[in-house]
């Protein structure tokens, strides 16, 4: 990419007031090296960095991962993440044959893995041989570590000795965290298949057992360390190599003048709530609500935090707040920003009864934890209410689930509501960031104390643009409601690609969508030469337009995840749905000569063309424009009309 046309784009985003243009991507749908790689993409290796100077040259200054946390063997959603553990396939374990590793591992050890990969391994995931290989090479870089320990006085021995002593430090700075994975992973194969609730005693309850049962319980936990020590060895290198390759790797990334932010998952995983037993709530499960755009609901079976242990004394933080400072105090160590999963779930959460054999049943009859002071169905719940009676809807025809549930409150309900957020903030502010460094993922439902504790810090919602209902003015997700603080896109992790529902939509569809962005980009009735009529005929055209309007309008932070940009038609994950294919999608080792080529058809984001016309929407800097437009007519023809409305002489 020229120098000139990354300079138009950095100066374009200026002009517009985008203050921050994310790029979205999970660790596992990262390229990698056809020669290294074992099937999950890596953040880490050579691979990925030469996607981020792409990114960069392109204006993206932050990368928006997903969560990072350990997976289980049988669930590849990040979202059902570790919270303190990070996840091993995101570790480019070729770095391990690398001088600046001691050259740990063998080539010709790595190269045996890489012959037995899946032959479709560059575009999905293979989940199952990609732990299977990084663990066997993990091990062999360990022992190798291990085995060095007088070493030879060469440069890979004087490496090696200070990776020994960074693990140290590693180890003894992450002790409280190290440890019990460590202790879950074996417990996990000491019952394979069975989940952790159904452990028995003393292992379901091995960290918090009774006054009279800790002898025993220290007695087995001595035990399991004791026939485990190499393989919770094995842990702790396996956690030191990932976290140390994400440190320098955050370096790397600040040199090329972008960002890293994480993804904060509001699950908890088997593993933490195993640890965390004795502070969660008793007979609840976290879900999602029916809302406009999931009537059904969605039964995640989380465990929620029990309030009663979130304040301690004299309104102290007490243990189920003390551990969420934990886990925000890491993430605001490793990351510059966070994405906030369903920051509901941090204020008002929809919870439901565990014991209801029909989840979904279970789920749309939940309520709000904070919001229930006098449900039949849910007594239980009253003793945690913040929200009187008085403060809910008196219209029948409310849900419980609406966001007009809630109706007003009072500012010290709002700081009860804010308990959990605020040490979310709390953290980013010792960390030197504030509250400006979260992306609240607030989509079609914005509940009351949601929005108090949101207008508590000035933080906005997502509007996820291809949800927009262009014939309903009220609609949530239009551009004309947002607010600088508002995080805008075309999609998420959890829709459809753009280029997918570009030909599934209706023409009358296209036609209004095509009508929605002409009245966002062509605010000036009568303005000649005209765009808007080509919106509805070129589908492909159409998609630029839909990145521009994120551009034009008042909302100062854009995002953009990976299948939109690069124009690929596979959905990254079907929410609500097993699948093999869900969370699996990867980009192609060849993923620059095909962005190149679906751009010379319209087929993937051309960024100076929609920053040309969100500057002819604001009409700013005609001279920008052109020069943007040009741009945009050397990456893909475009039609005489679009040029000249452009003002962009033909290339």
């Amino acid at each position: 990419m020229s120098e000139a046309r990354t300079t138009l784009l950095a100066e374009a985003r200026g002009v517009l007031g985008v203050g921050r243009l994310a790029f979205g991507i999970q660790d596992a749908s990262l390229p990698g090296d056809p020669d290294t790689d074992l099937g999950h993409g890596s953040p880490y290796g050579a691979a990925a960095h030469a996607l981020l100077t792409f990114l960069r040259d392109l204006g993206f200054d932050v990368l928006q991962l997903g969560p990072q946390g350990e997976i289980s063997a049988g669930n590849p959603s990040p979202y059902d993440g570790a919270a303190f553990s990070r996840r091993a396939t995101s570790a480019d374990v070729a770095l391990l044959a690398d001088a600046s590793w001691g050259r740990l591992l063998a080539p010709d050890t790595l190269a045996a893995w890489v012959e037995q990969r899946p032959a479709d391994a560059s575009t999905r995931v293979p989940y199952a041989f990609s732990r299977r290989a990084q663990t066997a090479l993990m091990r062999a870089a360990g022992q190798t570590l291990g085995a060095d320990a007088d070493g030879d006085g060469s440069g890979d021995a004087a490496e090696r000795a200070c990776l020994r002593r960074a693990l140290g430090a590693f180890r003894e700075r992450n002790a409280r965290w190290l440890g019990r994975d460590a202790l879950f992973e074996q417990l996990e194969r000491e019952h394979p298949g069975a989940a952790w609730q159904d452990w028995g005693d003393p292992d379901g309850r091995l960290l918090h057992p009774e006054p009279a049962e800790r002898g025993a319980f220290a007695g087995r936990r001595q035990a399991l360390e004791a026939a485990f020590r190499d393989e919770i060895e094995a842990h702790a290198f396996v956690q030191f190599v990932v976290h140390e390759q994400h440190r320098r790797f955050r370096d790397a990334l600040s040199r090329l003048g972008m960002r890293v932010w994480g993804d904060l998952q509001i699950g908890l995983s088997g593993r933490d709530a195993w640890a965390f037993r004795p502070w969660l709530l008793r007979g609840y499960r976290l879900g999602a609500p029916p809302s406009r755009t999931n009537p059904d609901g969605q039964p995640w079976g989380y465990p929620v935090l029990d309030p009663s242990h979130l304040l301690g004394p004299r309104d102290g933080p007490g243990p189920a707040l003390r551990l969420v400072a934990e886990r925000m105090e890491k993430l605001f160590d490793e990351y510059d920003g966070l994405r906030i999963d369903h920051p509901h779930g941090l204020v008002c959460p929809w919870v439901y009864r565990a014991d209801d054999p029909d989840p979904v049943h279970a789920v749309q009859s939940g309520a709000r934890l904070f919001a229930a002071p006098d449900l039949p169905d849910h007594p239980g719940l009253a003793r945690y209410a913040i929200a009187r009676r008085e403060q809910l809807a008196d219209d029948p025809a409310v849900a419980r689930w609406d966001e007009h549930w809630v109706r007003r409150l009072d500012p010290d309900q709002v700081s009860r509501y804010a308990a959990v957020f605020d040490a979310v903030v709390a953290a980013a502010r010792h960390h030197g960031r504030g509250p400006e460094d979260l992306a609240c993922e607030v989509l079609s439902t914005l509940p009351h104390p949601l929005a108090r504790v949101l207008a508590r810090h000035g933080l906005g919602r997502f509007r996820v643009t291809q949800k927009l209902d262009p014939d309903d003015p009220d609609d949530p997700y239009r551009l004309e409601h947002t607010a600088p603080a508002d995080w805008v896109m075309i999609g998420t992790h959890d829709t459809a690609p753009l280029w997918q529902l570009l030909e599934a939509w209706s023409p009358a569809h296209v036609e209004a969508r095509a009508r929605y962005a002409a009245a966002l980009l062509e605010p000036e009735a009568g303005r000649r030469p005209t765009i808007a009529g080509m919106l509805a005929r070129d589908r492909g055209l159409l998609a630029q337009a839909l990145l521009a309007e994120l551009l034009a309008c008042r909302a100062e932070n854009v995002m953009v995840f990976f299948t939109d940009l690069f124009g690929l038609t596979a959905p990254f994950n079907r929410p609500g749905t097993v699948s093999g294919e869900n969370w699996s999608l990867r980009l192609p080792p060849d993923w620059r000569d095909e962005y190149r080529e679906r751009l010379r058809t319209h087929r993937a984001l051309n960024l100076p063309l929609a920053f040309a016309l969100a500057l002819r929407a604001r009409g700013a800097r005609p001279d920008l424009q052109a020069a943007l437009a040009a741009e945009a007519a050397r990456l893909a023809p475009l039609p005489p009309a679009w040029q000249e409305a452009l003002g962009a002489a033909a290339p």
